[in-house]
């Protein structure tokens, strides 16, 4: 089995080989006219000139400022600076500046145009190199040095121009920042200054620290001081037992004791009291001198409880406890009055630890809060600093790049003038040749995809699948005729097998006559229906010359011409079409009447007059009953019917016959009518008997079926002389 590449190989051969005759006149048209284009053309002669590029210019290398400027990066990863810089140079200022520069003018004089002068320059990348190639053709060789030489100058005037331009735009924004920024820090320093004024803030920290050292004092304290007062308090509920009164009575009574009034009063009314005890004794209770004394002694006792009132609010229970107040129960009365005040003491010394102490907490629980703020201040002040501090220093250096910046490209080879010009003949004639071959296989291809035709009995075969059972070639006169023969009338009938009946055609018809034959084994083919997709596929010359090569092995054959829209059988046989099928079928004439004997066997029934409707009379039961009766009568009938996409005569004769033979002729056929014709017979459900593959050309099959040879022409062929085309007549 051939390989892919060998079978397309050999298709393409073929194709080459049917389209020859176009293609050789394209290729030699086109190859002449190119070459004499060429030929008159002038020298032209290229300058050629090296940009070197790094990706960090020496200066910023050194000094690290501006280092970032004009660095070579691509925004996108898979594409190549340098390209971006190639195509910067075939920008339309830079071809302009340049035509300007040099005053560049076409042939008419004018001013060159840049897409001229642009179709002229190649700047390229040198592979896995930084450098750039900057070439420029003209047929003025100092004019091509001169461009080239001008427009690396130019592009570095403007590479430079566009990287100082970075550092000037740069400088003017961090500019247009500083003072910003500048306000931003001090803002947030101001703003910190106010939190730690308003929170009493020093150190955050510390005084977390010596907050928790100061509650455990005060904790220590506050324990300290309430012992104390359960101390106090113990001896202070003995001492008020004792004296059977509290701290307020025996400050009262204290101060009674010390008071000069209270103890005259006192004393008076001690006086009185013993005296009047004394007289109590001597007289009795109704005498002057004791209720003399004991108003005296009321009186007393009114101006003591006077005076006791103005010295103390607390009232003793009675005179006597003024009286009985001796020396000890003073100084236990002293004691409890120092143990109130101590115990008062302790009271007010523990409160305020208590509020010292949660005073701390407060101030302990607020801490993480006032940090995280602190933090957070602190925090803005450190970054509007950094960014101060960092726009400082980009100042500085773009203010130093700005003045320093050299570029990251330089010219390392300028264009020399070109000696010896790109064109010459031979290269033209190579072009010329090249530019032919390229419309030759542009004819091929536009005549191929234009062309719709079934080419080869493989194509017909792949479209139709119908069994084949007869492959007619195509002859032409050259091929049967000997130069010494005389030609005659060239419209004279094509029968080959009655003419020429040992020519190799003939012997094409007796093979697809012995295929129809053993068609069929258990019973014999009687009529057979004739058709094709198209006319000019030969259907009528098959029909004849196979029912003559029947007729020619003994059997009775009738041959009917059944194509009543433009019938042919009159014309091969040279018949007179007078009367035939059509008159019989309307009953104007009688089948003996209409027959027609031509050679020896074989009778032919034109098809008569023309009809208006010829399908009304073939789809009728006087059509059915004629098949049925000449079927009878003759060994074999032969219908030759129009092409299928002219009328459906074919497919309604094809169910009165036992079955339909399909003429198909390579070359004229299309894809879409054979296509049609299939899909008529499948859709109709015609018998397909088989397929004949008229008119074949040998030399256009890849796999020849046949080759025909001179040899098998007999000398004695005479009648040759008669054939002009084989199978090519309809």
């Amino acid at each position: 089995m051939d390989s892919p590449e060998s079978s397309r190989f050999e298709q393409y051969w073929w194709i080459l080989k049917r389209r020859w005759l176009p293609a050789s006149g394209i290729f030699v048209s086109v190859s002449v006219i190119m070459s004499l284009v060429a030929s008159f053309q002038k020298p032209v002669y290229v300058a050629q000139g090296l940009l070197l590029f790094k990706r960090l210019n020496t200066t910023s290398s050194v000094t690290e400022v501006g280092k970032e400027i004009g660095i070579l990066q691509p925004l996108v990863d898979q594409s190549n600076p340098l390209d971006t810089e190639a195509n910067i140079m075939r920008s339309e200022p830079l071809a302009q500046k340049t035509i300007t520069a040099l005053n560049l003018k076409d042939n008419q004089g004018k001013p060159l145009a840049i897409k001229d002068f642009l179709h002229n320059v190649s700047v390229t990348n040198i592979r896995k190199t930084d450098l750039l190639e900057v070439s420029y053709q003209s047929q003025d060789p100092q004019e091509a040095a001169a461009v080239v030489n001008q427009l690396m100058s130019i592009y570095l005037e403007n590479h430079l121009d566009f990287q100082r331009a970075e550092a000037v735009a740069a400088r003017k924004f961090i500019e247009k920042q500083l003072p910003q920024a500048e306000a931003t820090v001090s803002k947030t320093e101001a703003a910190l200054r106010q939190f730690k004024q308003e929170n009493q803030v020093i150190s955050l920290d510390a005084e977390a620290r010596s907050a928790i050292e100061v509650l455990t004092d005060l904790q220590k304290e506050i324990a300290q001081n309430q012992s104390k007062m359960a101390d106090v308090n113990a001896q202070y509920e003995s001492l008020q037992t004792r004296l059977g009164m509290n701290s307020k009575q025996a400050i009262a009574l204290t101060a009674l004791k010390q008071s000069p009034e209270v103890q005259e009063a006192l004393q008076e009314l001690r006086q009185v009291e013993v005296e009047l005890a004394l007289e109590r004794n001597r007289f009795q209770p109704t005498h002057p001198t004791i209720a003399k004394l004991e108003s005296k002694v009321a009186s007393l006792k009114g101006i003591l409880n006077q005076r006791v009132k103005q010295v103390s609010k607390a009232k003793p229970k009675s005179h006597s406890q003024l009286f009985q107040l001796g020396e000890l129960q003073q100084d236990l009365t002293k004691e409890l009055v120092e143990l109130e005040a101590a115990r008062l003491g302790l009271a007010n010394q523990i409160k305020a630890l208590v509020n010292a102490q949660t005073a701390y907490r407060k101030r302990l629980n607020d801490l993480p809060r006032l940090e995280q703020q602190q933090r957070e201040l602190e925090r803005q002040l450190d970054v509007s600093q950094s960014t101060y501090s960092l726009l400082l220093n980009k100042l500085g250096e773009i203010q130093v790049a700005e003045n320093q910046n050299m570029g990251n490209a330089r010219i390392i080879a300028g264009a020399q003038v070109p000696m010896i010009p790109i064109s010459s003949a031979k290269i033209a004639y190579i072009a010329a040749c090249f530019q032919g071959l390229l419309a030759t296989a542009a004819i091929i291809y536009l005549l191929e995809t234009r062309d719709k035709s079934l080419k080869t009995i493989k194509d017909v075969k792949q479209l139709f699948k119908f069994t084949l059972l007869g492959v007619i070639p195509h002859f032409n006169k050259s091929q049967l005729l000997n130069p010494s023969q005389e030609v005659l009338d060239p419209f004279t009938p094509q029968v080959i097998v009655r003419n020429t009946p040992r020519s190799p055609i003939s012997e094409s018809y007796r093979m697809l006559q012995a295929n129809l034959k053993f068609l069929s084994s258990d019973k014999a083919l009687k009529a057979v229906t004739v058709t094709s997709s198209l006319p000019q596929e030969g259907k009528s010359t098959v029909s004849a010359n196979l029912a003559a090569v029947i007729a020619q092995r003994g059997s009775k054959v009738l041959l009917i011409d059944a194509d009543l829209h433009k019938p042919v059988q009159h014309r091969i046989w040279d018949l007179s079409n007078e009367v035939g099928l059509s008159n019989m079928l309307v009953n104007q004439v009688e089948l003996r009447d209409a027959i027609k004997p031509v050679i020896e066997n074989l009778d032919v029934l034109t098809s008569g007059v023309v009809p208006p409707n010829p399908a009304v009379l073939l789809d009728s039961e006087r059509m059915a009953s004629l098949i049925n009766h000449v079927a009878s009568r003759y060994d074999f009938v032969i219908i030759d019917t129009p092409s299928l996409n002219v009328a459906a005569d074919a497919p309604i004769l094809g169910k009165m016959t036992d079955g339909v033979l399909l003429v198909s002729r390579p070359g004229v056929v299309d894809s879409g009518s054979a296509a049609f014709a299939k899909g008529l017979l499948e859709q109709s459900g015609q018998t397909v008997l088989g397929l004949v593959v008229n008119g074949v050309i040998p030399d256009n099959e890849p796999n020849s079926y046949y080759y025909f040879s001179q040899e098998y022409i007999s000398d004695d062929s005479v009648a040759l002389n008669r054939i002009l085309d084989v199978a090519s007549y309809e």
